[in-house]
């Protein structure tokens, strides 16, 4: 007869939830313990059953993770990090999109359809909603937000003002002095919505060294290649003397690019343009942007939830950092004016 968990408890010395808990390497188990669980259960030949497991302690061995897209590099990062991290720890995870209806707005978050399939829930960069919030703790289960973080939940975030704050202060030590900013949707409007802090982190920048910031140079993008193409030509349009574009992602920062192009105008010559991300395919364009570790937020975060449901109490924060990489998108300013696309002369831009 096959030795079951009680045998390897007994020849261990321990609880049959630390067996459980050292095959399986949650935390909370001591290095000495967990090398005797592991040594008695392979002489005993004793092999967790991950069904059995689930069915014993009511778990289902499955993360939710909500995410409002999965084709945009930032959450297809931030998802295969997580995944990668819970599938390590034999756990499954159960990923929850919905449509978004752009200016009919979106689809909002029905927690039962995770009611008793998930042990925990991961949301990834979609600031919710107060009441949708409080339904998915009604679960009663551990959640994690990343990329965002609202009403007191456990959160894995970019310093996203400070990163703002460098990328534009990289323009600013380039001589710019008119730059321009395009940043996500007129919806994102919650004050720990990330384009919120990259937006205060650019005035800031501005204000400190005491250049211009005003309305007409900022436009919404949308995060998506074709928001920022759309947005860099009005920018443009309002704003022709503008010589330098801090983008709040990567992907509008290449839709800014094909804009410039379009425009006959030409990238760093006439208007440099930083983005945010490190997007594989920034390198195509020569795009400068301030990096940031996606998968890497999926996997803490996923941990983070795996410590929850093991009763560890976690950090009610992890902020990482970026890193700037600068490429060709980025140069000081020309000395003589450009042409505008409507054909007006651009003032040059002072010496500094």
């Amino acid at each position: 007869m096959a030795s079951g968990i009680d045998d390897v408890a007994r020849a261990a010395g321990v609880s049959t939830a630390t067996v459980s808990r050292a095959l399986r390497g949650l935390p909370n188990v001591n290095h000495d313990t967990r090398e005797r669980v592991r040594r008695v259960a392979a002489q005993l030949g004793y092999v967790a059953s991950p069904s059995a497991a689930s069915l014993a302690s009511g778990r289902t061995r499955t993360i939710g993770l909500i995410s409002p897209m999965v084709n945009r590099w930032y959450f297809s990062n931030v998802i295969e990090g997580a995944e990668r991290a819970l599938r390590s720890q034999g756990f499954d995870v159960l990923l929850y999109t919905f449509e978004l209806r752009g200016a009919e707005g979106r689809v909002r978050v029905d927690a039962d359809v995770l009611r008793r399939r998930v042990d925990g829930v991961l949301v990834v960069g979609l600031p919710l909603e107060e009441d949708e919030v409080e339904a998915l703790l009604a679960l009663g289960h551990p959640l994690v937000c990343i990329g965002w973080g609202g009403f007191g939940q456990v959160t894995v975030r970019l310093d996203d003002h400070t990163t703002a704050v460098e990328a534009t202060q990289h323009l600013i030590d380039l001589g710019h002095r008119t730059i321009g900013h395009i940043t996500g949707s007129p919806d994102d409007v919650a004050p720990w919505s990330p384009p919120i802090w990259r937006e205060a982190g650019w005035r800031a920048a501005l204000e400190g060294a005491g250049l211009e910031v005003s309305e007409d140079l900022m436009v919404h993008g949308g995060f998506d290649v074709q928001g920022g193409r759309a947005s860099m030509r009005r920018l443009v349009e309002a704003r022709p003397d503008v010589t330098a574009v801090f983008v709040a992602s990567d992907e509008m920062a290449m839709g800014a690019v094909l804009a410039l192009r379009d425009l006959g105008l030409r990238v760093p010559d006439d208007v440099s343009v930083v983005g945010i991300d490190g997007h594989d395919l920034g390198e195509l364009v020569g795009l400068t942007t301030m990096v940031q570790p996606a998968p890497e937020q999926g996997a803490m975060a996923a941990q983070l939830v795996l410590d929850m449901i093991a009763g560890v109490v976690p950090p009610r924060e992890l902020v990482v950092p970026t890193e700037l990489l600068v490429r060709s998108s980025t140069a000081p300013p020309r000395r003589a004016g450009i042409p505008s696309p409507r054909g007006a002369p651009v003032p040059p831009q002072p010496d500094v």
